[in-house]
């Protein structure tokens, strides 16, 4: 296995680690990684509670020149995901997928992003605790 998709791997296992929901995946992408991220590549959507003053993250998207990575609270607990492809800012696919695969494309994006941004490279090697 080579190197880059080694780093793949081990930062979709990070990421798996026990997080079943959409604050979850917020808190480790925005503290981990918000930093390092550029600007409208991460976007939070949140629903105030009953009775309180804290907005709950209920859907978190990934925005890449040709993918969209949408991660949504399931009606009935736990997390849903959605692949979209882009071409020229238009959606031209939407696709279901597993949490996994999700992680897994997001890690893809991310290892992308890093071997163009030396910020976002910094924060993956802190992220795997390299």
């Amino acid at each position: 296995m080579s190197g880059e998709m080694m780093e793949v791997h081990l930062l979709a296992a990070a990421l798996r680690c026990e997080r079943s929901d959409v604050e979850s995946y917020y808190r480790l992408l925005s503290e981990t990684l918000g930093e390092a991220l550029p600007p409208g590549v991460v976007e939070v959507e949140r629903r105030a509670r009953l009775f309180g003053r804290d907005r709950t993250p209920v859907a978190l998207r990934v925005r890449t020149a040709d993918r969209h990575l949408e991660l949504r609270a399931a009606r009935h607990g736990g997390v849903e995901a959605e692949i979209h492809q882009v071409v020229r800012d238009v959606v031209i696919s939407r696709r279901t997928i597993g949490v996994d695969e999700w992680l897994a494309a997001l890690a893809e994006e991310l290892t992308k992003l890093a071997e163009r941004d030396t910020a976002a490279r910094e924060a993956l090697t802190r992220l795997l605790g390299g």
